[in-house]
């Protein structure tokens, strides 16, 4: 049987969902490549795809907007009732409208407003959000000498920042933190959407009433004239396309850094880091999504009409092709952000708060050391991401002065005790103890 057709049964499909895509997605993608720049793949159990695992190929598929489609209400199996609506991979695939799943005048109209909103952030702002969140992580666990430098830092840095960025008071910003960390962990995911969707319509509302400094003010204003739904759906884009990635960017370029085989003792630099990063573990190696408006011929492998072909941006980087442009340290060849019109446009914004997250923390703890060998670190399953499971590190516990001396400011203001409610009667009425989210705990400390 000829695999390079559509007519290779999902039995010849090499599997992006067990763990031994995890352990080792190169070997897919090299399979993959040694029959055509493109080939058949299940992204879940049932799921079939084609993943574009060529660098000049994904350039044409990215580029080409008249043959290719980002709208998945035209995937044919969802259409036809193949594709369950419990499929671990609709979430990251069904159709929304923002600028990701659209295509024509209505991407381009949703993604200037993007755009032109994330433009408004300087690196100034970003370092000067980006910091005392920062250090703010740091205590939490500088006593203790040892960390999860993924799940205690690299995970939490990100959700905070973007609360920030996008004006979240407190009670919506850990609802959000809340929210956005259950989606990407599969945990209640359809209750975690919902809490999530409720509380970003509560900050649009809240946003149109009250504009602020922030990204969420910025995308009402936008000429576009953006409704409520199209705001949450750019909202849930930007969280989502953001935190995710951001985060496996931070945790990942960590690892060459504090690794003993060329890390800082060599003078590895932290923007060296992030582009072997995203050269070699792509924080999102593969998605973007296209739907073929025809049977298409993908250089051997025909993709059907409708179906989904998924870019590989991690297999476009390893391709061998590209081996002279990684040979003379190209920073402009890799696809880890992508191209064509649906480009990440958060690309500077993304590399000043990982640089400056990790400058941070090496700062912090200058004898930060992986607690394990860097072979014996996990990765997560999962089709779309290349995502590390923990960074355990040990380091010289640090007395966590930053925020006590913060703290203990605050303590001894005048009217520091008072309550926080607003008002006397509100005072009053008992009210069961809730534990403070993150965002919570670090507005007491560092009030927007």
């Amino acid at each position: 049987m000829d695999p390079h057709t559509p007519s290779a049964a999902s039995a010849g499909r090499c599997p992006m969902h067990d763990a031994a895509f995890a352990a080792d997605p190169q070997q897919v993608y090299d399979r993959l490549r040694a029959h055509a720049p493109a080939g058949p793949v299940e992204l879940a159990p049932g799921t079939e795809a084609t993943l574009v695992v060529g660098h000049e190929m994904a350039l044409r598929v990215l580029q080409n907007t008249e043959l290719f489609a980002r709208d998945a209400r035209r995937w044919k199996a969802l259409n036809e009732g193949r594709i369950g609506m419990d499929n671990p991979v609709l979430p990251m695939m069904v159709y929304r409208p923002n600028c990701l799943f659209t295509d024509g005048a209505v991407h381009l109209r949703l993604r200037k407003a993007v755009v032109d909103s994330l433009a408004r952030l300087s690196t100034t702002r970003i370092r000067r959000d980006v910091e005392p969140i920062a250090d703010y992580l740091i205590d939490q666990f500088s006593e203790r000498g040892r960390a999860d430098l993924l799940n205690d830092y690299a995970k939490l840095l990100p959700l905070l920042l973007f609360n920030r960025l996008f004006g979240c008071p407190a009670d919506i910003g850990d609802t959000i933190t809340i929210a956005l960390s259950a989606i990407f962990d599969g945990k209640d995911a359809l209750r975690a959407n919902e809490d999530l969707t409720a509380c970003l319509m509560e900050l649009i509302a809240l946003k149109r009433r009250q504009p602020g400094d922030d990204v969420t003010s910025w995308l009402i204003q936008h000429p576009a004239g953006l409704t409520d739904e199209e705001l949450k759906d750019q909202l849930v884009l930007l969280m989502g396309a953001g935190i995710e990635p951001e985060r496996s960017l931070i945790g990942s370029a960590l690892v060459p850094l504090l690794s003993g085989a060329g890390g800082r003792q060599s003078g590895m630099l932290i923007e060296e880091a992030l582009d072997a990063v995203l050269w070699n573990q792509t924080p999102i190696a593969n998605y973007a999504t296209h739907y073929p408006v025809q049977d298409v011929d993908l250089g051997g492998h025909v993709a059907e009409a409708n179906t989904p072909v998924v870019i590989s941006f991690a297999g476009a980087n390893s391709d061998p092709a590209l081996a002279e442009a990684r040979r003379k340290h190209s920073k402009g060849a890799h696809l880890a952000w992508g191209a064509g019109p649906h480009a990440c446009p958060a690309k500077d914004p993304a590399q000043v708060i990982a640089t400056t997250a990790i400058e941070r923390l090496l700062n912090a703890l200058p004898d930060l050391t992986l607690a394990v060998p860097e072979k014996d670190l996990e990765w997560r399953p999962g089709p779309f991401h290349r995502a590390l499971v923990a960074l355990p590190v040990t380091f010289s516990p640090t007395p966590a002065t930053r925020m006590a001396a913060a703290l203990q400011d605050r303590a001894s203001a005048p009217g520091a005790q008072q309550p926080l409610a607003s008002s006397s009667s509100a005072a009053a009425r008992p009210e069961p103890a809730r534990r403070k989210g993150f965002w919570s705990s670090f507005l007491d400390i560092f009030r927007v």
